[in-house]
C-alpha cells in the first residue's frame, strides 16, 4: 500500500501532517501559517488561511508538475513583402491562441504565481502536426482559419507557427496561496472548502474539484484544476436556495451542504459534464431539537454531528439516492468528523483529541468503535492521543488535596517540571459503538520511579505522570504510605477494563432504575494507608517554603490558559481525505493498544480487592440494601445522579456516585466521594476526601435537583462539583448523607453555636460556619476558602445574628423569621443534624423584560435591530426570557399567580408599564421624550416555596431589614436591642427580646419624616440608618433605659454618591454605594460618634458586615479573574486591628450566588499567646484592589 498522510490543524492554525509509514506528527514547515480548516484529496491538501486565502500542499512525486504555455504566430502573404505580420483587419491578431480570437503576444504570460518558475525562454515548435518538419515551424493554409498543412502550395496565402514555453511548479511539500487570478465574479472570504470529485460513477482516476462557502453563505466552484494546473482557473458561483456555513464534497458525486439553520442540503446532478450538479434538495436534520454543526460525506456514506456532539450516520446513500433514507445514532462525542480514503472515518473529539473509527468495511460502514490516534508529538516518548487523557496544571497546596479530577478539558496539557520523574503510563483507550463488538485493549502497565530516570534524560523529554483509575489510584498511595514526603504525582483517566462492572452494595437511595451506561465498578480501600500517606505528604508540606505549591490535574475553569509546543497540539479539525486506510492497514499509530505498553504490580490490598469484587460480582444480585459491613470497617453507598461536565462542552452526564467510608482503630472515620462517569465509552471517575469538602450548597441549574460539592481548591478555581438527582427527595438524602459525614470527620453535632456565621444564598439557602479561634487571628488567619459551610433549613432572604445566640430572618415575602433552637418539636433536618422543626413559607416574584423599538412605519415594535437584545430578556439584556420558557427558581417552587405587567418598577413607568431610554442598555425612565427609541416593560409573577425549618414567624409587620446589637462572648444583657424596617421604610424598635424570648414582645414605631432602606444598631446602642434616597442618618440618645432614642442626626454622604447599606460594628462604620463601593466612616469617637468623613475602601461590593471585633465581611459582586462566575462571593477583610481598622487585603472564599453575610455573632477572639502555624491563605491584593470592577 502507498505512503499516504494524514492531516490536522489544532487551536493555533499550526498545520500537522501524519505519514502512514511514520510515528509521528510533523509541523508544516511554515512557522508563520495559520490555517482554519484543511480538506484533503489524493496527493494534495488544501487549506483555508486565518487570513482568508486560500492555500495548497501538492504531495512531492518524482515527476514534476509542469505546465507548456503556447502561441500562435500569425502572418499574412502579400505581395511587395512577402509574409509578414501586417495583417488584414479582419484577420486575426498577430499573436494569438490557437483559435485566434485571443490575443496572446509573448509579453503577456505571466507566472500564475510566486509557486511556479520559467524553465526557459521561449522556442519555435519545429514540428507540425506531431511529424518532424523543414519549414521552421511554420503552417500554410490559404486563409484564416482554414485548415493548415506543412506544405506551402502557390494559393498559401496566410501562415503560422507556435511559440512554446515551459514553467514548472516548484511548491511541491510546502503550502502555497492560490491566486484569485481574475476570476469572473471575485469571491468573499471563504470560510469552509472541500475536496471531493476525483473518483466520479462513471469515470475514475479524474483530477479532484474543490468546493468554498464564503462568509456570506454564498457556494463556490473552483474551475479549470488539472494534473498540470492543480491551482485551478477561477472561481464560479452555485446559486444556494439558502446560506450555506459548511459543506463536505466525497470522492465520488456526493456533495452534502450545511445551512444557517441547521438543515442540510444536497446537491444533485453531479457528473464529468456537469460538475457544478443541477439542483438542490433539502434533508431535515437528525433531532429536530438540536440543529447540525458539521457534515461529512464520502463515496456512499455520509455523516453528521450535532451541536450536542452527538454522531449521526445516514443509510441509504449512493450515486442513484443522494439522500439517502435515514439517520443511525452512533455512539461518541465528536466536535466534527470527517470522511477519507475507502470511506473511513477520522473525527476531532470534544476533548480535542482525534479519533479513528474502526471495523468500517462495505458491508458494515458504519464500523464498530472509536480508537485515539494514539502518533507521537517531536521527541516526546508519551502519546497525546486524547485530550480525556491529558492533565492541566492547577496550583494547590499540600494542606488541601480534593477534589482532584481525572479527566479534564483545558487549553493546556502540560505537566510541571517538578512531576514528570514519577510516571505511569497509560494504554490509550478504545472507545466502543452502541453495538455489540468491543475492541480488545490488550498490554499493561509498569510503572516507572523516579530512582529509575536517567538524570541526563531532559525535562522536556521526560514522559508526563500518570496514575491509573479508581482502586489502582487509591492503592497506589498506600503503596506509597513509607515515602510520605514524595510529591503526590498528577493524576489522570486510565480505562477501567479491568474493573469489575457494579458496586459491592446496591443504591442506599431509592431509584427506578440505574443511570444510562452506569454498571459502576468500585473496590476496597484501604483509607488508614491512605491517609497516613496524605498525613505524610502534608507535613513535608509545611516544612517546605509556605509559596512552593504542588500541581493537580483539576477541570478547566477556563479557555484562556496557552498550550506550549511542547506539550502536544490541542486539535481542532482533521482530513483523511488523502490518507489510505483500510481493515488489512498495519499502522502503529491506529493500534488499539497504541505503541506503549507497560504492566501494574499490584499491591496485596489491591489483589485481595479485585478477588472480593469477583466475589461479589457473582453474588451482586443476592446482596442487601443495607451499607456492606466488611472486617477493615468499610461500607459504600452508592446511586445514581447527573453530573456538570467539568470541561467544554459542559452539560449535564449520568453518573453513577459511591461514598466510601472507612473507621479507624481509634474510632475516627475517613470518607472518600466517588463520582463515576462515561467518556467514548471509557469508564472514569473522579473523586474528592470528605474532610476537605467545605460546602454543600443547592443550585439553580436548569429545574434540576442540584447541589453543587466545594472543596478549598474548587473554591479557589471557582468550579465546583455540581450534581443533580431525579428527584428533591433524592437530592435531600444526598445532601443529608454527605453532610453528616462532613459534619462527623469535623467534630459538629447539633445547631448552630452562638458565634457562627450566618449566611444566604441567591436562592434562599441558610449556610452557617462554625468559626475557630484564629479566624479573626492577626495571624495565621484561617483562609476564606477553607471554611466549611453547611446548611440550616429554611427559606430566608437574609440574615443577622449576635453572640447571646439570636438569629432573625427575612423572607422574599419580607415575612420576619427568628431561629427557634430550643422550642418546637425535634425532626431531622435535611442536613442531616436535629433542629425543632416548624412549617415555613416563602413567596417570591420572577420577572421578564419585553422590550421594543420604534421605527417611521409602524412606531414601537418587537422588530429590534440584528445588534438589539432579544425582545423578551432578563434585566441584563443578554439572555432571552420568555412568559413561557420562564420557570421558577426551582422545582421546589410552584406558582402562586399569572403573569402581570409590573408598575413598581425602579424608574417608573407610565399607564401601561413601559419605561422609555434613547437606547439599550442606558438608564431607563417612565415618561416618553422625543429622543427616546427603545422602552421596555417588567413582567412579574409570583412563585411559593414550602418546607420546614427551625423558625418561629414574628407577625405581623413585614421587614425589609433587621439588626441586632453585637456584643462580646462574655456579655449578658437582660434585653437585646433589635431595630428592623418596614417593607414601607418605617424604622420600628424590637421590645422584650432576649435569650429566653427571641420573638420580643412587641414593636415601638419610630419617627421619622422619610421612608429608610438600611438599618444597623452597633456597639453602645449606636445606629445608623440610610432613608431611600440615600441619606444618611445617626440616632442619638439611644440607652437601655432610652431604647427608641431621641432624635435623628443627618450625616453627609460621600460626595456623589449614594449610600445604600450599611453595617456598624464595636466602633466602627461600614457602608456600600449603590456603585458598588465600600466605604469607612472616620473619625468615631464616644464623644462625636457621627465621624468626620468617608474614605474609601474598595469597590465590586454587594453587602457588608461588620462584628462585634470590628471584623469586616462582604459579598463580593466578582472575583478578579473569574467574570463568568454568578454574582456573590465570600470576601475576608485581612489585617483589621485596633490600629488598622480599614484592613490591608482581602480574601476570597466562597462563592456563585451568595446574596448576604452576617458575622456579627462572631465575637471569639484568639489566644494571645502564640499561636502554632496555620496553612497560609493565597496572596491577598493590597487596599483598593480588593475587587474588580
Amino acid at each position: 500500500m502507498a505512503i499516504t498522510q494524514l492531516w490536522a490543524v489544532d487551536v493555533y492554525g499550526r498545520v500537522y501532517s501524519l505519514s502512514t509509514a511514520g510515528q509521528c506528527w510533523e509541523r508544516a514547515g511554515d512557522m508563520l501559517l495559520e490555517l482554519k480548516r484543511v480538506t484533503a484529496g489524493k496527493g494534495r491538501c488544501w487549506g483555508i488561511g486565518c487570513d482568508h486565502n486560500v492555500y495548497l500542499n501538492i504531495i512531492p512525486s518524482e515527476t514534476s508538475i509542469r505546465y507548456r504555455e503556447e502561441t500562435y504566430e500569425n502572418q499574412r502573404w502579400n505581395p511587395v513583402d512577402g509574409f509578414t505580420d501586417t495583417l488584414l483587419p479582419t484577420d486575426r491578431w498577430p499573436w494569438s491562441d490557437v483559435t485566434g480570437m485571443n490575443p496572446q503576444p509573448l509579453h503577456s504570460f505571466q507566472l500564475p504565481s510566486r509557486s511556479w518558475e520559467w524553465e526557459g525562454d521561449w522556442f519555435v515548435d519545429q514540428s507540425c502536426g506531431g511529424e518532424p518538419s523543414q519549414t521552421g515551424g511554420w503552417e500554410y493554409a490559404v486563409d484564416f482559419p482554414a485548415n493548415f498543412s506543412p506544405d506551402k502550395k502557390w494559393n498559401s496565402c496566410v501562415r503560422r507557427r507556435r511559440w512554446i514555453r515551459y514553467r514548472r511548479y516548484t511548491a511541491q511539500g510546502s503550502w502555497a496561496k492560490i491566486p484569485l487570478n481574475n476570476p469572473r465574479k471575485p469571491p468573499l472570504p471563504l470560510c469552509d472548502i472541500s475536496c471531493g470529485g476525483w473518483e466520479m460513477s462513471d469515470q475514475s482516476g479524474r483530477y479532484p474539484y474543490l468546493w468554498g462557502v464564503s462568509q456570506q453563505g454564498q457556494v463556490w466552484f473552483r474551475e479549470g484544476i488539472h494534473p498540470r494546473v492543480p491551482e485551478g482557473v477561477s472561481w464560479e458561483e452555485v446559486e444556494a436556495p439558502k446560506e450555506v456555513a459548511q459543506l463536505s464534497a466525497g470522492p465520488g458525486d456526493l456533495l452534502w451542504t450545511l445551512l444557517w439553520d441547521g438543515n442540510l442540503l444536497v446537491r444533485t446532478g453531479l457528473s464529468l459534464d456537469s460538475p457544478t450538479g443541477t439542483s438542490w434538495m433539502e434533508v431535515e436534520s437528525p433531532s429536530k431539537e438540536v440543529e447540525v454543526l458539521h457534515v461529512a460525506v464520502g463515496v456512499s456514506v455520509v455523516w453528521v454531528v450535532t451541536k450536542d456532539y452527538k454522531v449521526w450516520f445516514r443509510r441509504g446513500v449512493n450515486s442513484h439516492n443522494p439522500c439517502g433514507s435515514g439517520w443511525i445514532s452512533i455512539g461518541g462525542e465528536m466536535m466534527m468528523v470527517d470522511v477519507g480514503l475507502n470511506d473511513q472515518v477520522w473525527a476531532v473529539g470534544e476533548d480535542r483529541g482525534l479519533y479513528f473509527r474502526m471495523g468500517v468495511t462495505p458491508s458494515e460502514p458504519s464500523g464498530n468503535g472509536w480508537i485515539p490516534v494514539s502518533a507521537q508529538w517531536g521527541n516526546r516518548k508519551e502519546v497525546p492521543h486524547s485530550r480525556g487523557d491529558c492533565e492541566v496544571r492547577g496550583q494547590l497546596t499540600e494542606a488541601s488535596q480534593a477534589s482532584v479530577l481525572s479527566c479534564t478539558d483545558s487549553d493546556s496539557e502540560s505537566a510541571p517540571p517538578e512531576l514528570q520523574s514519577s510516571t505511569i503510563t497509560i494504554v490509550p483507550p478504545v472507545l466502543q459503538a452502541q453495538t455489540p463488538s468491543v475492541v480488545p485493549l490488550g498490554g499493561a502497565d509498569t510503572p516507572t520511579h523516579p530512582q529509575d530516570a536517567d538524570p541526563s534524560v531532559s525535562q522536556r523529554d521526560a514522559p508526563r505522570p500518570f496514575i491509573p483509575a479508581s482502586d489502582s489510584f487509591i492503592n497506589s498511595l498506600v503503596s506509597d504510605r513509607d515515602r510520605g514526603a514524595t510529591p503526590q504525582p498528577v493524576i489522570q483517566d486510565k480505562p477501567e477494563e479491568e474493573f469489575v462492572e457494579a458496586l459491592s452494595s446496591p443504591p442506599i437511595l431509592p431509584t427506578s432504575a440505574d443511570p444510562v451506561g452506569q454498571d459502576v465498578p468500585w473496590m476496597n480501600v484501604d483509607l488508614e494507608g491512605m491517609e497516613a500517606a496524605r498525613s505524610g505528604q502534608a507535613t513535608a508540606s509545611l516544612l517546605a517554603d509556605s509559596s512552593t505549591a504542588a500541581t493537580y490535574s483539576l477541570g478547566t475553569l477556563d479557555s484562556s490558559q496557552g498550550v506550549v509546543e511542547e506539550d502536544g497540539p490541542v486539535w481542532t479539525w482533521i482530513s483523511g481525505g488523502g490518507c489510505e486506510v483500510d481493515v488489512s492497514s498495519q499502522i502503529s499509530w491506529l493500534s488499539p493498544a497504541g505503541p506503549l505498553t507497560s504492566s501494574l504490580s499490584l499491591t496485596p490490598v489491591q489483589s485481595s480487592s479485585w478477588r472480593e469484587q469477583q466475589q461479589q460480582q457473582e453474588h451482586r444480585e443476592e446482596i442487601s440494601r443495607k451499607p456492606l459491613e466488611r472486617s477493615n470497617s468499610v461500607w459504600v453507598r452508592k446511586g445514581p445522579l447527573r453530573w456538570w461536565r467539568d470541561w467544554k462542552p459542559h452539560r449535564w452526564v449520568d453518573v453513577g456516585v459511591a461514598l466510601e467510608q472507612s473507621t479507624r482503630p481509634d474510632g475516627r472515620k475517613d470518607s472518600i466521594f466517588f463520582v463515576y462517569y462515561t467518556q467514548y465509552d471509557e469508564k472514569r471517575y473522579l473523586h474528592m476526601f470528605i474532610n476537605e469538602v467545605t460546602g454543600l450548597v443547592p443550585v439553580l441549574r436548569d429545574c434540576h435537583y442540584a447541589f453543587a460539592v466545594y472543596t478549598a481548591e474548587r473554591t479557589r478555581r471557582r468550579w465546583p462539583l455540581v450534581l443533580a438527582a431525579p428527584s428533591e427527595k433524592d437530592m435531600e438524602d444526598w445532601l443529608c448523607l454527605l453532610s453528616e459525614c462532613c459534619c462527623e470527620c469535623r467534630g459538629i453535632k447539633g445547631p448552630p453555636s452562638r458565634q457562627a456565621l450566618w449566611s444566604t444564598t441567591s436562592k434562599g439557602d441558610i449556610m452557617v460556619h462554625e468559626p475557630s479561634f484564629v479566624l479573626e487571628a492577626s495571624s495565621h488567619t484561617v483562609p476564606c476558602d477553607h471554611m466549611f459551610w453547611r446548611q440550616i433549613p429554611g427559606h430566608l432572604r437574609c440574615v443577622e445574628s449576635n453572640s447571646l445566640g439570636l438569629v432573625w430572618g427575612i423572607g422574599w415575602d419580607a415575612t420576619a423569621w427568628v431561629y427557634s433552637a430550643t422550642h418546637g418539636e425535634q425532626q431531622q433536618g435535611s442536613m442531616g443534624n436535629a433542629f425543632p422543626m416548624q412549617q415555613q413559607t416563602d413567596v417570591r416574584s420572577v420577572h421578564v423584560y419585553e422590550n421594543q423599538r420604534w421605527n417611521p412605519m409602524t412606531g414601537y415594535t418587537d422588530k429590534g435591530l440584528p445588534t438589539d437584545r432579544p425582545m423578551w430578556s432578563d434585566e441584563s439584556g443578554f439572555k432571552e426570557c420568555t412568559k413561557g420558557s420562564t420557570h421558577p427558581p426551582s422545582p421546589q417552587w410552584t406558582w402562586v399567580s399569572e403573569w402581570a405587567v409590573d408598575f413598581s418598577v425602579p424608574g417608573g413607568a407610565d399607564n401601561e408599564g413601559w419605561q422609555y431610554a434613547a437606547d439599550f442598555p442606558t438608564t431607563f425612565h417612565g415618561h416618553k421624550t422625543m429622543k427616546d427609541f427603545v422602552r421596555r416593560r417588567r413582567w412579574t409573577r409570583s412563585c411559593r416555596v414550602t418546607l420546614r425549618g427551625p423558625w418561629q414567624q414574628v407577625p405581623p409587620i413585614r421587614l425589609s431589614d433587621v439588626s441586632l446589637m453585637p456584643c462580646l462572648a462574655q456579655s449578658e444583657m437582660d434585653q437585646v436591642p433589635v431595630w428592623a424596617l418596614s417593607d414601607k421604610g418605617d424604622v420600628l424598635c424590637r421590645l422584650g427580646v432576649s435569650p429566653q424570648s427571641p420573638a420580643g414582645s412587641s414593636w415601638l414605631h419610630v419617627g421619622t419624616d422619610q421612608p429608610f432602606k438600611s438599618i444597623s444598631i452597633g456597639g453602645a446602642n449606636q445606629v445608623w440608618a440610610i432613608a431611600k434616597d440615600g441619606a444618611v442618618f445617626y440616632r442619638g440618645s439611644v440607652s437601655a433605659q432610652n431604647p427608641a432614642g431621641e432624635c435623628w442626626y443627618h450625616i453627609p454622604s460621600p460626595l456623589r454618591q449614594t449610600l445604600r447599606q450599611l453595617s456598624v460594628g464595636r466602633t466602627s462604620v461600614f457602608a456600600v454605594d449603590e456603585n458598588g463601593n465600600l466605604w469607612y466612616r472616620q473619625g468615631l469617637t464616644p464623644s462625636y460618634p457621627q465621624g468626620s468623613a468617608w474614605e474609601l475602601i474598595s469597590n465590586n461590593v454587594t453587602k457588608v458586615s461588620v462584628g462585634p471585633l470590628d471584623q469586616v465581611w462582604v459579598i463580593a459582586d466578582t472575583v478578579p479573574g473569574f467574570s463568568g462566575e454568578t454574582p456573590g462571593a465570600v470576601c475576608h477583610r485581612l489585617g483589621v486591628g485596633p490600629m488598622q481598622p480599614k484592613g490591608q487585603a482581602w480574601d476570597y472564599g466562597i462563592g456563585g450566588g451568595w446574596e448576604h453575610i452576617s458575622v456579627r455573632g462572631n465575637s471569639t477572639e484568639a489566644p494571645r499567646g502564640p499561636q502554632p502555624p496555620l496553612p497560609l491563605p493565597p496572596p491577598a491584593q493590597v487596599n483598593g484592589n480588593a475587587v474588580c470592577v
